[in-house]
């Protein structure tokens, strides 16, 4: 049984159906790559999975439960965390109580304070600063410490490396492995391939809604790939 199961999912915006029956799959441990241009539809998925918005048909099932109704609140408790597009950290607190905020669900796990300023020892002398005190690529890493401090079994990650210098997106990236060595499944949504293919077990693509091609990261055909992101192949 995998961890995630997403099955025919469609799902919209008022007459707008972003999500034409997708279907996809995670396993425990391994991470998925979300690939696809702007308005493939990767925002809309990650949203549907984590309850964010409501499915038209199909249905999700995490460790093999329908969550289909159920609310973020809930989905957290279960053990799904969300690092969202733009970081969303709260402005007026400091860097410390964003991470700890995280925590609230109150799962027993690996993902502690002093583990995350492990993970990103950046923080460690930003901590008492505010969110929005910080740069980009500090705000994304406290983004991401807060997702961990729920200590999930699924972590979905949107758009990790947008508006990030190079340098800081692969301080980033690095981090990855690391994440995914505690057992933790991560579904990312990212636009660069080379980034993705390189921490991902499998990748989809997709294009106008639909997957449009998926395969084994380390064994699909690059041209194919790119033909499918750019609907060449279609």
């Amino acid at each position: 049984m995998a961890l995630l199961e997403v099955e025919n999912l469609s799902a919209g915006y008022g007459l707008f159906q972003a999500l034409r029956g997708i279907s996809l799959r995670a396993e425990e441990g391994e991470t998925l790559a979300i690939v696809g241009a702007n308005g493939a539809g990767k925002t809309t998925l990650l949203r549907a999975i984590c309850g964010a918005l409501p499915a038209q048909e199909g249905h999700v099932a995490f460790d093999g439960i329908s969550i289909d109704t159920k609310s973020a609140d809930q989905l957290t408790r279960l053990g799904i965390s969300m690092v969202p597009e733009g970081r969303r950290l709260f402005p007026s607190l400091t860097v410390e109580d964003n991470l700890i905020i995280g925590s609230y669900p109150n799962r027993k796990g690996f993902w502690t304070l002093d583990k995350v300023y492990e993970l990103f020892p950046e923080l460690v002398k930003r901590r008492a600063n505010r969110g929005l005190d910080l740069s980009g690529g500090e705000q994304q890493m406290v983004a991401i410490g807060r997702a961990l401090m729920a200590n999930p079994r699924l972590l979905l990650m949107d758009e990790i490396s947008l508006g990030l210098a190079p340098i800081v997106v692969n301080q980033i990236y690095k981090s990855l492995p690391d994440i995914s060595a505690q057992g933790t499944s991560i579904v990312i949504v990212e636009q660069d391939l080379n980034r993705a293919l390189s921490v991902s077990d499998h990748v989809y693509c997709l294009l106008e809604g639909h997957v449009e091609l998926s395969g084994l990261s380390a064994q699909i055909d690059r041209q194919a790939l790119i033909d499918a992101y750019f609907g060449a192949a279609s």
